[in-house]
Order: structure tokens, then sequence, then C-alpha cells
């Protein structure tokens, strides 16, 4: 069985003389929750369009499911269930009417399983409401419920906790975990709520403008991702010299505008500061920070080193 349920090379899409999506190579995991991370713009909704057909590529490869051919391609999207955007409800609809339709219209059979769909997105107390009277969080809930409803194999999100409150954040990453965990679902989601993703993906993709800048699974990112003590000092070059011959072991860089980042510190902030001191530096500025996704990204997106 191949490992990857989805793999792309070089796929590109433009509109007119814009190139939403450039030369990206992505390979999800069979079983893993693939996180793709990126700015407005970056590409992250073209790339889960193609995936899901609701484009078409301008240059490159895709396969999914291990099949590349068209027709191939369109057998194996019967096994995805996508929301990107916002899905199409008719307002008038009840939620229980809108799945029975997509049910229907879909081609799955048994009736019980709009209201199985209904309960597992939280939705039983809302089932006799009007689309047009949900909020936004629920409608998300519901969009969830339409792609659910063919139990796919691969499921393709876009802003999934887009509208929802903390609460309902909370249950919606339970409810992708025991998705991926009990029904091996593969699900491929972006959020720009990235501490979110953080709790959520077992991979990541990291999209800016339109080409891919990295993928990385999350033990791996996480190991980059440790905390870290900044320091300013009258004399930047003599301070890291001391740090060198006093602290051997540590891990430490020099940023741009002279910073010295100390990763995983071993020590007491104290110790750092007296070592300063003892040597008649100035310390400008001293300050311990833990590490991020989001700053993980941000450093990527700069062009800098690849740590948080």
């Amino acid at each position: 069985m191949n490992e990857y349920v989805i793999e792309t090379k070089q796929l590109s899409k433009s509109y007119g003389h814009v190139k939403a999506l450039n030369q990206v190579d992505i390979r999800v995991r069979r079983g893993s929750i693939y996180g793709l991370i990126g700015d407005n713009g970056a590409g992250k909704s073209t790339l889960l369009k193609l995936l899901a057909g609701h484009v078409f590529a301008t240059a490159g490869e895709m396969r999914l499911l291990g099949q590349h051919g068209e027709k191939e391609l369109a057998r194996c999207r019967r096994r995805i269930g996508a929301m990107i955007e916002q899905p199409g409800f008719v307002p008038g609809m009840t939620v229980r009417q809108m799945l029975e339709y997509y049910r229907i219209q879909k081609g799955i059979p048994g009736k019980g399983r709009v209201e199985d769909t209904i309960r597992l997105v939280g939705l039983w107390e809302k089932r006799s409401s009007k689309c047009k009277n949900l909020s936004l969080g629920q409608k998300q809930r519901l969009g969830l419920g339409i792609a659910l409803i063919g139990e796919p194999e691969i499921l393709i999100l876009d802003e999934p906790i887009n509208g929802l409150d903390p609460s309902g954040i909370v249950e919606m990453r339970g409810l992708f975990h025991r998705l991926n965990e009990e029904k091996n679902i593969t699900v491929v989601l972006s959020s720009h709520i990235l501490s979110e993703l953080e709790q959520t993906a077992t991979d990541f993709g990291f999209l800016n403008q339109g080409k891919l800048l990295e993928e990385i699974p999350a033990k791996q990112l996480f190991d980059k991702c440790v905390d870290s003590l900044e320091i300013q000092v009258s004399d930047t070059e003599k301070y890291a010299a001391l740090l060198a011959r006093q602290f051997p072991g540590e891990i430490c860089k020099v940023l741009p505008d002279q910073t010295i980042r100390i990763m995983n510190p071993q020590r007491e902030i104290q110790e750092y500061s007296r070592l300063a001191m003892e040597n008649n530096l100035l310390i400008r500025r001293l300050e311990k920070s833990h590490g991020s996704l989001e700053n993980y990204y941000m450093n990527l997106k700069s062009g800098g080193t690849k740590s948080c």
C-alpha cells in the first residue's frame, strides 16, 4: 500500500498572469493530519481546490490514492470529502433536509447516515433548524457534515474552525482526532489559527506566495521549537566568545540585529546576566521566549533560519 495518499509534482495554477500556485511538490502520508500554513493569498485554498477537483491545474502532476490519470482521479475523488470556502446551502432547508439532499446527490445508501452525521458534527439540537438561521460556526459544522456523509478516506478542509467559539474549537479538534484515529481518515486542513494547528496536525506544509517553503513532520518541527534566550550586550563578539568558553555545549547564534540567541538554555537566566556583568558588558536586553509554530513560520517566510 502506498504510504502517500496525496502527491503533487511541480503543481501550478495561474489565473491570467497571476501565479496562484507555483511548482508545488507535497506528499501527504496516509493516516496523517496535514496542516497547511500560509498567509491570505499564499495559495492554500487554490491547492485544496486542485486536490478536490474544483479547479484544474495549469501545469504539473497529481496523484490521489496512488492514481494519476484523469479518469482515475475522478474516481478517487468519490472517496474524498471536502469543505472549501462556504458550502452551498438552501436557506429554507433544515439541517436534516440539507444533508439528505447531499446524501441523495452523492448516491450514498442508507437514510440513517444523515442522523449519524448530524450527531457526529454536534448539530443534533439544530437538526430541524433552517440553514438561514444557523450561526457561522453552525454552518461550519454543517459543511463538515456534508464532507463526511460519504465516509471519505481523505478529508480536505479549508479553515474548518472559522467562526467557532473556544468550546467549539476544542470539540472540533477532538472530532478531527477521532476521525483520524478511529476511522483512519487522512485529514488535510488549513487554518489561520496556528496555535490550533500546533495541537492538531501531525505534519505541516508552509506556503508563501504560491510556493512551498517546507514540509516537515510535527515531531521534527517541535524538536526545533525549543525555548530560547535572547540577549543584547554592548560587545556581541566578546560575549559570544565568553559563552563558548564558559558555557561549552550551549547552542548559540548571532542574529542580524546583533542579538545572541541561546537555543534551549541549560542554565538559569541569572547565570547569563552574571557572565556579562562580571566582564563589564552592558546588558541592553535579556529575554526568554518560548518556541512556537508562529515564530517558526515567520522566520521561514522571511528567509531566516528554520527555527522558532
